[in-house]
């Protein structure tokens, strides 16, 4: 089981949605490029961006409770780069001391509290470039200069802006971003090379590969059962 919940209004910008889940035994999570404060079982702790897939250490049947940041967005809230997170699970009251040991306590007992700890941490600051950059690779460019191009500010400076805020760098994101369009599209593809060109790989080898780094499955093993629907 797993469900979204609409961010409330005011979390919008930085939040994607909330969510509950159901964890099934050795459910495997792949990147989507985001990073999220969850309470599971007895712990709260905030799942890094990831570079590759992971298979969930938590008992079958536990209900986990998340909120999801949009991609970029996440310092704005958790007060350290994104980068210090990549491919970390990190409890709450590591990250912000006894700060985090009291939101723990609260999010224990009250899990439905999780946009309310949000919102009380929440900077105002954005970065409207970096926004754009996310935009650009989000709507499927082919390489990431194509992204960069026009953006007024120099490619290492804006490079490591990305690297910092998203948790790795533009290259590693537009492989992220093009599987979670492969994913969203399984249900509209006849067949893996249309599901290909429709998220925008190169060719079906290109999905390949990416679809074994990423989520450590053949594409016709990880979208076998949308395929067949």
């Amino acid at each position: 089981m797993y469900r979204e919940i609409p961010a409330p209004a005011h979390l919008r910008d930085a939040v994607r949605c909330l969510w509950q889940s159901t964890v099934t035994p050795g459910q495997r999570i792949v990147p989507d490029g985001c990073v999220d404060l969850m309470v599971a079982g007895e712990r709260v702790f905030v799942a890094g961006p990831d570079t590759g897939h992971w298979d969930t250490a938590l008992p079958g049947g536990t209900l986990v409770h998340g909120i999801r940041f949009r991609p970029g967005h996440a310092p704005r809230a958790l007060g350290v780069a994104a980068a210090e997170l990549t491919d970390q699970r990190v409890t709450l009251a590591d990250l912000w001391g006894s700060h985090g040991a009291a939101a723990t306590d609260l999010l224990l007992h009250r899990p439905a509290a999780l946009a309310d700890v949000v919102a009380g941490r929440l900077s105002r600051e954005r970065d409207p470039l970096l926004e754009t950059l996310l935009a650009r690779l989000d709507d499927g460019v082919a390489r990431v200069s194509e992204a960069l191009a026009g953006l007024g500010v120099g490619e290492r400076q804006l490079r490591r802006r990305f690297t910092l805020a998203v948790g790795y760098g533009p290259a590693t994101y537009l492989r992220v971003s093009r599987l979670q369009r492969a994913i969203a599209g399984t249900h509209r593809a006849a067949d893996l090379a249309s599901l290909a060109a429709g998220a925008g790989y190169a060719d079906q080898a290109h999905l390949s590969r990416d679809c074994r780094d990423l989520t450590g499955s053949t594409p016709r093993a990880f979208f076998r059962l949308a395929l067949a629907a």
